[in-house]
């Protein structure tokens, strides 16, 4: 009987042997937070505005609208901006000039070739030959000057064009239309946007974690989010910020996460309920 005890102490010793060998160094197996309440919020809010001040001419969309990034809005009025838009691109394709200054520059070589060559043979005066050459000299800069004018004409146009692209309203996001402050006959001031736009994909997650969990929760932990019953279901989120500044008064710091939401099913401005997956350190 003794030696059957000896040996089941034996055997105990050996399993305990192969069970810390066995265990894993550094991270043991992944446990849960409890859950804790947070809020959904927009990725981001835009107040939308124009770089110059003006009425309103038109406004594509209204609240609710879904927009996408570069789509254009709407705008104020850009009647003589399109006016100047129009005479800078006929000015740029504007040629006849340089066309006729070319012509006039071949002609006057050439005459400086003829007169050249009777000058030689002491037929024409070599006050003639000097004034031929100095007329293709400035005919030569003449054409010079003209192709410089028909460049700045050309940029004249890139900048009229950008001078009523900030009379268009451009969406710098993808989202949706939350709120419109103004509206087409309505003056906009520098103080006033025109629209509110909310990025809603993908959405971000707020929530205020104890102390106790702060080295167990990093960038790129992964958590369980639990939206408001209404709304129900369970979605994976990302933590993206830690903050390093903790409040004292609570004792608690902030943790922001990222919730993909492709399909638009989560509206922003939920509360929730999240659990983190937490990394146990070795001891």
């Amino acid at each position: 009987m003794n030696r059957l005890n000896r040996c089941i102490v034996r055997l105990r010793d050996v399993l305990g042997c192969v069970a810390l060998l066995c265990a894993p160094v550094g991270l043991n197996a992944q446990s849960a937070s409890p859950e804790l309440d947070c809020v959904i919020e927009p990725q981001q809010v835009v107040k939308l505005a124009s770089s110059v001040v003006g009425v309103v001419a038109r406004l594509n969309v209204d609240r609710g609208d879904r927009v996408s990034k570069g789509q254009v809005l709407g705008s104020l009025e850009d009647g003589v901006e399109e006016a100047n838009l129009a005479l800078a691109k006929a000015k740029a394709t504007n040629d006849y000039t340089i066309a006729s200054m070319q012509a006039r520059l071949d002609f006057l070589r050439g005459k400086v070739g003829r007169t050249g060559a009777l000058g030689a043979k002491s037929f024409a005066s070599q006050a003639s030959v000097e004034e031929a050459a100095a007329e293709a000299k400035a005919a030569e800069e003449q054409l010079k000057e003209a192709k410089l004018n028909l460049e700045i004409a050309r940029l004249d146009v890139l900048r009229t064009e950008e001078l009523l692209k900030q009379r268009r309203f451009v969406s710098p996001i993808d989202g949706v239309v939350v709120e419109r402050m103004l509206v087409p006959g309505e003056y906009r001031n520098e103080q006033t946007p025109i629209l509110t736009l909310a990025q809603v994909d993908p959405l971000r997650v707020e929530v205020f974690v104890p102390l106790a969990y702060f080295s167990k929760i990093t960038v790129g932990s992964r958590a369980r989010v639990k939206p408001d019953s209404a709304i129900g279901g369970i979605y994976a989120a990302t933590v993206t910020v830690v903050d390093e500044v903790f409040d004292a008064a609570s004792g608690t710091f902030g943790v922001r996460l990222k919730l993909p939401n492709p399909e638009l099913r989560l509206p922003a401005g939920l509360r929730c309920r999240i659990t983190f997956e937490l990394a146990k350190t070795a001891r």
